[in-house]
């Protein structure tokens, strides 16, 4: 069985080195700063390297799905040349043995890919490298690995399939702040070999992906992030990094937001033009660690629309931080077209339970024409929250809603069923699209409620025509310095805010706005005012 296995893959070799002319070393691709197989090897100058890989494959005895990944990192660690992490999971079962181990590199080639390490955990020497004929001579982009724990080995080959993929377009890009980084993937190889999962030995069938990272960005004390590699059924795959500031936002530049694609062997690109839409969140069983689970993956170049799936909630790696790191599900469409797809999700980004205060009302009065207003001290562009809006009047005994589903930590209550003089507190709960992250304040201290003492009418403010299809006019009696005028629907949500100066006629086009009720509050001269119209 094992010479049937073989000649297969011989025979696969043969065909993509015909069919593939960059099977060849060494190979340097167009405008790339990385050649191969030197580039493969360790580059002595930089603060800190890894060679990453992880796969899906079969067993070809039991069918069992496995999915896997191996890192080693050249990083001093604990007195040791650096650390492997080696983690193999059941996907049929959820069952998962995760090691990291201290290793010392015996052999660590800078001009190829030839990795030999030994440490306190595997249970013999381990190797990663280029495979070599009969002749001592490099095969182009075929290697063999071998790593074990005391549970787990994996014994494979790899033939790389697709041309790489160079990051960033020449294969050196800043990533966060102030750091670099060298990056390459190979997409797809095809997979064949040996994994041994608790005490059971099979040959394997399959296919992985190889990442090579070199430079000053480090991942156990730089920005937080979360990372993708997807292979799509249609041949399309995609390396997607999205990192946080130190205060959860992401900034829209390619230093914190970079989606590389390899579309086909002529094509492949670079962009920040995505966006990821998180839909659900898991704790750790600690509550240490919350973590996203599901995503839709969204970009204008390629259309691509496609929802990223968590295959098991619990894989988490410990050491040598704790980070997310585990198998996806992919299913959407590109171009139109639907497909389905596997990956691999790091994920170093934690997120938190809202953390909230009403900022107004906070004086004890609450005007009904002022809005609602509060505060998230912990902000996160990775989860933007929605928010319910509710109020007491029976010193907190009892709420009622007010609103919900709000995307805005601001709320214009118009027509409030309460008494003027009445005590009045307010609760804001906010959450997670999933709800999974949620959290609610209440006001502190009663507020005595006002009903607002300035109308349109009594202040010689003329708005017209109303209802309108095209514009608002408000003619005021005299020269206006300065005025701030905000348009809300009738969720309170502000459609459109804008300041004036120098005005008597204040015209405002409504021509995008769609049929229905709307209010318009006006601040002049320490005068707040509000009307309602109708777009027609």
């Amino acid at each position: 069985m094992k010479f049937k296995i073989t000649i297969f893959f011989t025979l696969i070799s043969i065909f993509f080195c015909r069919s593939q002319d960059w099977k060849m070393y060494p190979h340097t691709p167009t405008g790339s700063l990385i050649s191969f197989s030197k580039d493969e090897g360790q580059h002595t100058s930089e603060v800190i390297e890894w060679w990453y890989s992880t796969g899906h494959v079969a067993g070809k005895s039991t069918g069992t799905n496995y999915s896997y990944m191996l890192s080693y990192f050249v990083y001093s660690y604990q007195g040791f040349d650096g650390f492997r992490i080696l983690n193999v999971t059941n996907d049929d079962t959820g069952e998962k043995y995760f090691n990291t181990s201290p290793v010392k590199y015996d052999i660590l080639s800078n001009d190829k890919l030839k990795i030999q390490a030994s440490g306190i955990f595997p249970q013999k020497t381990e190797y990663w490298k280029n495979k070599v004929d009969g002749d001592l001579k490099i095969i182009p982009f075929e290697y063999i690995l071998n790593a074990a724990s005391n549970k787990v080995e994996i014994d494979l080959e790899y033939i790389t399939l697709k041309r790489p993929l160079i990051l960033g377009d020449d294969g050196k890009f800043d990533q966060g702040v102030s750091n670099y980084t060298y990056y390459y993937s190979q997409t797809k190889n095809e997979v064949i070999g040996k994994i041994i999962f608790n005490g059971i030995s099979e040959e394997v069938t399959g296919t992985s992906w190889i990442d090579h990272q070199y430079g000053t960005f480090n991942p156990l004390e730089d920005e937080k992030y979360e990372w993708f590699s997807l292979q799509l059924s249609n041949g399309m795959d995609l390396n997607i990094w999205n990192l946080f500031t130190n205060d959860d936002k992401i900034p829209d530049n390619l230093n914190y937001r970079m989606l590389s694609a390899y579309v086909n062997e002529n094509t492949q690109y670079t962009t920040k033009d995505f966006y990821l839409e998180r839909l659900e969140f898991k704790f750790t069983s600690d509550n240490e660690k919350c973590y996203c689970q599901k995503w839709r993956l969204t970009s204008n170049t390629n259309n691509i629309d496609l929802i990223i799936s968590v295959l098991h909630g619990d894989s988490e790696v410990q050491l040598p931080f704790r980070f997310y790191e585990g198998a996806t599900s992919i299913t959407g469409s590109v171009n139109g077209i639907a497909v389905t797809g596997k990956g691999f999700a790091e994920l170093l980004h934690s997120y938190e339970v809202p953390d909230l205060n009403i900022t107004h009302p906070n004086n004890g009065t609450f005007n009904s024409s002022d809005n609602i207003t509060w505060n998230v001290n912990n902000s996160d562009d990775g989860n933007p929250l929605l928010y319910d809006v509710f109020y007491s009047v029976d010193n907190k005994q009892t709420f009622k809603n007010i609103t919900e589903g709000l995307e805005e930590t601001s709320f214009y209550w118009k027509n409030p069923d309460i008494q003027s003089g009445e005590d009045i507190w307010f609760k804001i709960t906010a959450y997670s699209k999933d709800k999974t992250l949620t959290n609610e304040v209440i006001s502190a201290n009663s507020s005595s409620f006002v009903l607002p003492v300035e109308e349109f009418n009594s202040n010689k403010i003329i708005l017209y025509p109303n209802p309108s299809d095209n514009s608002l006019k408000i003619n005021f009696d005299n020269n206006i310095s300065l005025i701030i005028y905000k348009i809300y629907d009738v969720n309170g949500k502000i459609l459109l805010e804008k300041e004036i100066r120098n005005k008597k006629v204040l015209q405002i086009d409504i021509k995008e706005l769609k049929e229905g009720i709307y209010f318009l509050n006006i601040n002049h001269s320490n005068k707040s005012m509000y009307a309602k119209f109708i777009v027609e």
